[in-house]
């Protein structure tokens, strides 16, 4: 028998160690998993761009001609995403008829914006006016497409604005000088609303946008319609500068401006600068505008010296767009419902300004119940065609690069025959 008190008991063996984790790829600390995909600023802000300037097409289109009081009518209040159409009877309302404004559905902005992205999709290049009667108008008469508020497959001629329209009658038709052909045109927003991806394609250098811009929109519209189409372009591509922000956008917008669009843009900026939201903003930011305006106070009723050339007057859009941008500090969600709910010509505005805090802050600002709704309801992919534009900016640039590197070995060689010829005293 064992005594109990000085028995022992064989200790238990010990757990066998847990395996350790494996190593990352660099042999040091614990391997994380596959990580996300990671997508470079570029085709991040390209899409933010692309699909915040649609989005707020989208949100902007059924309040288009109206006052922020008619709106607040309409809708108990503040527009604070998709809404359906203005007027119940939309198929037979006027002035609307028979465009289903609302419920998601984008516009002509994003239809045209779209059309200039197959351009570039075609040249891949940068474009000029000729460029526009050579691609740009065959696609608007000879490629049926799904038009959101036609609810119909449709040629896009058969969507766009009157002003629109006139770039076929100009150059299918006239055979006008692609450069000159915006001469005569009604001046308004119509070539700015989808200068987006001009500014994508010069991403980062403002100047070039806005030149480009002027070049393509000469083909649709003169004065300071063209002049907002080639500020708006370069304001897009001064918002991708990696240390872009709402006023720097606004400098850029401001340092290429020229006469009445420069005056405008100055007046609406001293005026959102105490501003934080755009509520109190709506009032102040139109009185600011109203002086380089030609349409007048009833939107829906130009005054007879409406849209025609000047050196003194604006466009409304751009000015405000950039207004809400500071207004709201580049926020995506605030300075796009801010746009919407101005009114007037606010699908345009919202368009403008989406596009702007889109390219600012990338994809991830667009609310994705927007963008997924708008898409829905639009039949229409949003992410492609910013996809296809990124790609196209980064054959661009490598393009302008080797431009850029025969020319400094052109100049390289006639410098230095210069300097010897000098000193050879021949």
């Amino acid at each position: 028998m064992t005594d109990a008190t000085t028995a022992t008991t064989t200790p238990p063996a010990p757990a066998p160690p847990a395996p350790a984790p494996p190593l990352s790829p660099h042999g040091v600390g614990p391997d994380p998993g596959p990580a996300a995909p990671e997508v470079a600023p570029l085709e991040d802000r390209a899409t933010g761009a692309l699909v915040g300037a649609a989005v707020g097409d989208a949100l902007g289109g059924p309040a288009e001609g109206l006052t922020p009081e008619q709106i607040v009518a309409r809708h108990g209040g503040r527009i604070e995403g998709i809404v359906g159409p203005f007027h119940t009877d939309w198929r037979t309302a006027r002035p609307l008829t028979p465009y289903h404004k609302g419920d998601g559905h984008i516009t002509d902005d994003t239809l045209m914006t779209h059309a200039l992205v197959r351009v570039y999709e075609t040249v891949r290049d940068h474009l000029d006016a000729y460029d526009i009667a050579e691609h740009l108008v065959p696609d608007l008469i000879g490629t049926p497409r799904w038009i959101p508020e036609l609810e119909a497959e449709a040629l896009p001629l058969q969507r766009i604005f009157l002003a629109e329209k006139w770039i076929v009658a100009r150059l299918h038709y006239g055979h006008a000088d692609p450069r000159e052909a915006g001469v005569g045109n009604i001046v308004n927003s119509g070539a700015a609303m989808y200068m987006t991806p001009v500014g994508i394609v010069n991403a980062g250098n403002p100047d070039r946008a806005y030149a480009e811009a002027l070049d393509i929109s000469g083909a649709h519209q003169a004065s300071y319609g063209r002049e907002a189409a080639g500020v708006f372009s370069a304001a897009v591509a001064a918002a991708f500068l990696p240390d872009a922000t709402p006023a720097s956008v606004a400098g850029h917008a401001l340092r290429l401006a020229k006469d009445g669009t420069r005056a405008a843009i100055e007046a609406v900026c001293d005026v959102a600068a105490p501003h934080t939201d755009y509520e109190s903003a709506l009032v102040p930011l139109r009185a600011a505008v109203a002086p380089f305006d030609t349409v007048g106070p009833d939107h829906r009723q130009p005054s007879l010296g409406a849209r025609r050339p000047s050196r003194l007057h604006a466009v409304e859009e751009l000015p405000i767009a950039l207004g809400m941008l500071l207004v709201s500090d580049g926020d995506y969600r605030a300075t796009v419902l801010g746009a919407v709910n101005y009114g007037r010509d606010c699908a345009a505005t919202a368009t403008m300004a989406g596009a702007l805090a889109g390219a600012l802050n990338g994809a991830a600002a667009v609310p994705a119940a927007w963008h997924t709704e708008v898409a829905r309801a639009s039949r229409l992919d949003l992410h492609a065609p910013a996809a296809a534009l990124a790609a196209v900016s980064r054959e661009v640039f490598a393009r302008d690069q080797a431009r850029r590197l025969r020319h400094e070995q052109a100049f390289g060689a006639i410098a230095t025959r210069a300097v010897v010829t000098e000193a050879s005293g021949r």
